[in-house]
């Protein structure tokens, strides 16, 4: 933490410009020693400085250096960004530049770690960064955004401080009984608090959920026999002739991958393989990897061909996918329809066609109604937003329940305080208050370089 690190903060290629970051205490002093223009020592915090990067007698760019000096910057260290001409070659050359001074190259995530470890953001809020660079809707942005505000730590220490007065009520109380001018904390008080709380947890647990759909989409497999309308629902959605579309049988061999916003959630659909018996090798390896492909969809669309008796195969792809999250599509309604329905009670049906743009309309309503997509995207983005947190919350839950059967058990008071306080401890490992350096280093190693 006492040494000086850099790294490229823009995506390199070519560009207009390209940002690279230093953070550390010689970070001002070292980026002076290759600066001609003002003396960036005595330049005042956030400010913007033209010049040229030279080493020595060369000149390798003319620049922009921001120099942002601690506490009040990312890290709560010195920070020196330098605004360069984008291109491979100028960027790597400055970079390489500043490494041969006391400089080495950042680790992946390490100017969030540093900020972190410096007290500057929480465990929630360093999370969220990386949310925010990987955000692909409106809906995973506005969950991001809403925990590097700091809302979810809000909810956190909320819980925290409620639990502190509990516990500090019943310290009082355990080590001081001859005070009468204490408020004495009963059985029932502890009772009542601790049942508000576990049921206010339990709630935020359940809504946590939807983090999974509104960062990561609904993962969602077409699946049906060949020629049922599989590929041509997909370009529908998609309003682009991604996927090829004939009358032969077994034309797509193999999963075709598209992505489409519904409700400001992601959709990522496939289109798989037509499910039949067949002697073609390649097709049959499609088959297989479409089958292999249902355990791990969020949404099942199984198309059947409505112009057609129910067959051995439809009926095949329907016990597979009966334990899912199924939507069955009765498609070409606008053809005369012979496929009976009786069969199909416990599925959620839909009709469509795929003549135009209106006729997957109820599909996509189907989806809203089954995922709740309205609901979600109206919703405050105050969530535990991944498995780290939710599972440091449902320990936290546990313990409160345990709390619960304690007292109805008649347990000391000192054996129920040590529930609440692994609670508390439960709670604190979501926002970063307990932590091990293991979980730290595993947690920025998924970060990108620069950031």
């Amino acid at each position: 933490m006492d040494d000086n690190i850099v790294a490229i903060a823009t995506s390199l290629g070519v560009g207009a410009i390209s940002i690279i970051r230093l953070s550390g205490k010689e970070v001002i002093k070292i980026t002076n020693s290759i600066f001609k223009g003002k003396n960036l020592e005595r330049v005042n915090s956030h400010t913007i400085n033209y010049g040229y990067i030279v080493d020595q007698e060369e000149v390798i760019d003319e620049v922009l250096v921001s120099v942002m000096k601690a506490p009040k910057t990312y890290t709560k260290e010195d920070i020196i960004e330098i605004n360069c001409h984008g291109g491979i070659a100028t960027t790597n050359r400055i970079l390489e530049l500043i490494l041969t001074k006391d400089v080495r190259l950042a680790e992946p995530g390490e100017f969030t770690k540093r900020a972190f470890l410096n007290g500057r953001i929480d465990l929630t809020e360093s999370e969220a960064v990386m949310d925010l660079l990987e955000s692909k809707t409106e809906s995973a942005r506005h969950l991001a955004i809403s925990n590097i505000q700091g809302k979810t730590h809000e909810m956190v220490e909320d819980f925290r401080n409620r639990l502190k007065d509990l516990l500090s009520s019943i310290e009082v109380n355990i080590d001081y009984p001859e005070y009468h001018d204490i408020e004495i904390i009963t059985v029932d008080k502890i009772k009542g608090q601790v049942k508000q709380m576990k049921q206010e947890l339990e709630i935020i647990i359940k809504e946590s959920k939807n983090t999974k759909v509104l960062k990561e989409g609904i993962y969602t497999l077409i699946i049906g026999r060949p020629n049922v309308g599989k590929s041509s629902l997909l370009n529908q959605f998609l309003e682009e002739e991604k996927a090829i579309v004939t009358n032969i049988p077994g034309t797509t061999r193999d999963m075709i991958e598209g992505q489409v916003i519904l409700n400001g959630i992601s959709l990522n659909m496939i289109d798989t393989a037509g499910v039949r018996k067949t002697t073609d090798q390649v097709e049959k390896i499609g088959v297989e990897k479409s089958l292999s492909l249902i355990k791990q969809a969020d949404l099942v669309i199984v198309v059947l061909n409505g112009s057609e008796a129910l067959t051995k195969e439809d009926q095949y792809i329907l016990e597979k996918t009966k334990e899912k999250n199924t939507i069955v599509v009765i498609n070409k309604n606008d053809l005369e329809q012979k496929l009976k329905t009786e069969k199909l009670n416990d599925f959620t049906l839909v009709s469509t066609n795929t003549n135009h743009i209106k006729g997957i309309q109820p599909l996509k309503d189907k989806i809203i109604e089954l995922f709740e997509l309205d609901k979600i995207s109206s919703k405050d983005y105050i969530y535990f937003s991944n498995i780290r947190q939710i599972s440091k919350a449902k320990e936290a839950h546990q313990k409160l329940i345990e709390v619960e059967e304690g007292i109805e058990n008649k347990l000391p008071i000192d054996m129920i305080e040590i529930d609440l306080k692994a609670c508390f401890d439960f709670l604190g490992e979501i926002i970063g208050k307990t932590y091990s350096d293991e979980i730290i280093d595993h947690l920025f190693e998924k970060f990108c370089v620069g950031k």
